[in-house]
């Protein structure tokens, strides 16, 4: 029941924020064309009262009509199966008869053969010089000027999205339905490439200001649930992690991250400096505080918990589980609820002879990286260099124990194989033999991406950049707008207030769809190789991804995830399933009852975490954190209490704290401490007493250098098919050069004498030059 509850709402949020609330009178407007055609058709019958073979011949015909050359006709016949795709609202009572009816007609059309007629539309579209020229030279673009790549994209988007989720009690027709739509929507079928590199076309296309009436924001979302069908979710990620780990012959995770983040507690934020001013006051005047102080102890959940108190009742009532669904990445509806919440009360005291409540362990296994403080230990008692960092001869037994302890912990990872693999291959090429890839959609993806990665990581950052709420508008700046300004802009308060929602609205899908996109792309590359996460890593840095993530977070965060940029009554299907309420200044000044917006939550753990990856075992990178001044930005984000958002904030605080100074650890000690019980442990790391002579700034370019030309000898060696390499073996041997054979033209065999002629009999042999040569 809750699966299915949980498939109901995140049905409801997709279909809601692919369109805003401009486009609502075209909900009816395709109901209308629909109306109009079906009604010539079919007399006297409504759409849900068909058979199946009635439903898939009107399919037909309008698949039929869409091959239609007058553009205003192949418009009415894209409405009308937008609004089949959309679940012939009309005729629904729910909201949740439209969904279900919606994802019939899906199913339907994709078996039809819809979607393959719909990207040939796009790709008209897209090639439509004569739009993208008037669009240029239009001083203000609006709605109107994208009427046929919103409609396309809507309908492309509502397949991709309804047939990737898999809902329970779905047929073995509809489970072949969706492995196929996803084997074909990750093959380079279209046009020798996948689906997803034509919209990251449409995206640097937009960037370069060639097309400004393309709308991103659908264009954005679109591609976002492309990847994430074609590659797989986070769960996914998971299951593909452990099964190349065994392929590998490398031990198991020792835990399954997703499900221990879920587990986590969200831990009360440090209080400000006016928090603790004001409770001063109150006590000064003798009157107790309603809500008692939070200190930054309490970052510390159980450090500073009273031994005898009971904890039965609070950790099986007041546990809420902070934690995205896992399976994309998104916050989980059903606990919007419990995030920002003010502490729960202490619970009673008990006598200490009843029951004694010792702290719980650790959230996660230890890891160790690398043992290599052996040589320098046995170098320290024998004055000798060992070669052979397992020999314990001699040592004291707390040295034993001690590689003991390290060995047990540690950690292999999948990249240090592929870089050892990639080592052996450049050192050895003619021994190890060429390189078996394997084809998965990662791997498509990456070599459809390569030619130009960096135009597509860079027209991400720009889109990123001009949707940040930080951001000011400029006159040189994208505009990301023309998907959501109407042709008329309003005359009233209230039609102002309208659209002022509806434009923050529409920039944060955007940060959210952005933001989502570029950590699959990193996960996925990562897991695919490393080099490929490391390409597509750098890239984001020489665009400065730091600094702009830095400036995103740079705000009153707060205010932030609690921003109430929505309307519950335009959204869709509420907004044509039940009659329209009479909108009022004070309700839109109101908002939405919820406590925080779950799509901006979203959307900084992701770039948290992106943050995050680019950022980790690479001192270059964590020096520019440190430069930006990024600690008191991150700590500043501590006050949301969401446990995953924490934990990705400490992550980046702790990289830096050995190069923040003593007297910034010394006067941050709860944080330190929260770091120590939430954050994994590296058993030889010495982040949190690591001096200042650490920071070698005189490496970092090295570093950045090396790294760069690992990826560049990966790329040409695997991918560089046309290399002139001095390992590319020849055939010398006569006999097997005259032996193999060549394809020759059907008609050759017709004028062979003639070409012998005048090729070969006709022409002087050289003797001396091929002396020479």
């Amino acid at each position: 029941m809750c699966l299915v509850l949980f498939n109901y709402i995140s049905f409801c949020l997709f279909r809601t924020e692919l369109y805003s609330y401009t486009e609502e009178p075209e909900f009816s407007l395709n109901r209308d064309y629909f109306e109009e055609d079906f009604k010539n058709h079919v007399k006297g019958r409504r759409w849900m009262e068909l058979s199946m073979e009635e439903q898939r011949a009107y399919v037909m015909r309008l698949l039929d009509a869409l091959e239609v050359t007058d553009r205003d006709k192949r418009l009415k016949v894209a409405r009308a199966i937008l609004y089949l795709a959309q679940g012939v609202f009309d005729e629904c009572d729910t909201e949740t008869d439209v969904l279900y009816w919606s994802r019939h007609n899906v199913f339907l059309l994709y078996d039809m053969g819809i979607f393959t007629a719909l990207l040939e539309l796009l790709s008209m579209e897209i090639d439509n010089n004569q739009a993208c020229s008037s669009a240029v030279r239009k001083p203000a673009i609006s709605l109107a000027d994208s009427t046929e790549l919103r409609v396309l994209l809507s309908i492309m988007y509502l397949m991709v999205e309804t047939i990737r989720v898999e809902m329970e009690g779905d047929s073995p027709e509809r489970k072949a339905a969706r492995e196929a739509f996803k084997a074909e929507l990750g093959s380079p079928l279209y046009n020798g490439e996948p689906f997803a590199l034509l919209l990251f076309t449409m995206v640097t296309k937009f960037c370069s200001m060639n097309a400004p009436h393309f709308p991103m924001k659908k264009v954005l979302l679109l591609l976002w649930k492309t990847i994430l069908f074609t590659l797989g979710g986070f769960e996914e990620l998971q299951e593909m992690k452990v099964r190349m780990r065994e392929q590998l012959n490398l031990p198991p995770l020792p835990e399954d991250s997703i499900k221990v983040v879920r587990n986590m507690r969200a831990a009360s934020p440090p209080a400000s400096a006016m928090e603790l001013i004001e409770q001063q006051q109150q006590q000064k005047r003798g009157r107790r505080s309603r809500r008692p102080l939070v200190k930054q102890d309490s970052l510390d959940t159980y450090n500073e918990r009273d031994p005898f108190k009971n904890d039965d009742v609070r950790d099986e009532e007041d546990d809420p589980e902070d934690m995205d669904s896992g399976i994309e990445g998104e916050v989980d509806p059903l606990d919007r609820d419990v995030i920002i919440q003010p502490p729960p009360p202490p619970p009673p005291l008990r006598p200490p002879t009843e029951r004694l409540s010792f702290p719980k362990g650790l959230p996660w296994a230890p890891k160790v990286r690398y043992i290599l403080f052996l040589v320098h230990t046995v170098f320290s008692f024998f004055l000798m260099f060992y070669s052979d960092t397992d020999t314990l001869v001699g040592l004291p037994r707390p040295i034993h124990e001690s590689v003991k302890t390290l060995k047990q912990h540690k950690y292999v990872s999948i990249a240090e194989v592929q870089i050892k693999r990639e080592e052996e291959l450049q050192q050895c090429p003619m021994t190890m033999g060429e390189e078996e890839v394997e084809e998965i959609p990662a791997e498509i993806l990456y070599l459809g991406m390569l030619p130009s990665l960096s135009q597509y990581v860079i027209a991400l950052l720009k889109l990123l950049l001009a949707a940040a709420p930080t951001s000011k508008a400029k006159t040189d700046s994208i505009n990301i707008l023309a998907d959501v300004l109407p042709e008329e802009m309003p005359i009233t308060v209230l039609q102002s207030m309208k659209l002022g929602i509806d434009v923050n609205r529409h920039k944060e899908i955007i940060v959210k769809a952005i933001a989502a996109l570029l950590l699959l792309l990193l996960k996925h590359f990562k897991l695919n190789h490393i080099y490929q996460f490391e390409y597509v890593a750098q890239h984001l840095v020489f665009a400065n991804c730091i600094p702009l993530i830095l400036k995103f977070f740079n705000q009153n965060i707060m205010s932030y995830i609690s921003a109430r940029n929505s309307i519950c009554a335009l959204d869709f299907p509420h907004c044509v399933v039940h009659e329209m309420p009479e909108l009022t200044a004070e309700s839109l000044e109101a908002g939405d009852s919820n406590q925080f917006c779950w799509r901006n939550l979203f959307s900084c753990i992701n770039l948290l975490r992106i943050l995050n990856k680019i950022t980790k075992w690479k001192h270059s990178r964590t020096m520019m954190l440190v430069v930006f001044k990024s600690a008191p930005i991150l700590k500043r984000a501590l006050k949301v209490k969401q446990a995953m958002m924490q934990l990705y904030v400490l992550k980046l605080l702790k990289i830096q704290t050995k190069y923040l100074g003593r007297q910034w650890r010394k006067s941050n000690m709860k944080t330190m401490s929260a770091i120590y019980q939430k954050v994994r442990h590296r058993l030889n790391d010495d982040w949190a007493y690591g001096n200042d002579i650490d920071a070698r700034p005189w490496d970092f370019q090295a570093e950045e250098c090396a790294l760069r030309e690992s990826i560049e000898k990966f790329n040409t060696h695997r991918y560089d098919k046309n290399q002139n390499s001095d390992f590319t073996p020849v055939d010398n041997c006569l006999q097997s050069v005259l032996g193999q054979r060549v394809d020759l033209p059907e008609d050759f065999h017709y004028s062979y004498e003639m070409w012998l002629e005048r090729e070969v009999f006709s022409q002087p042999i050289q003797w001396e030059g091929l002396l020479q040569a």
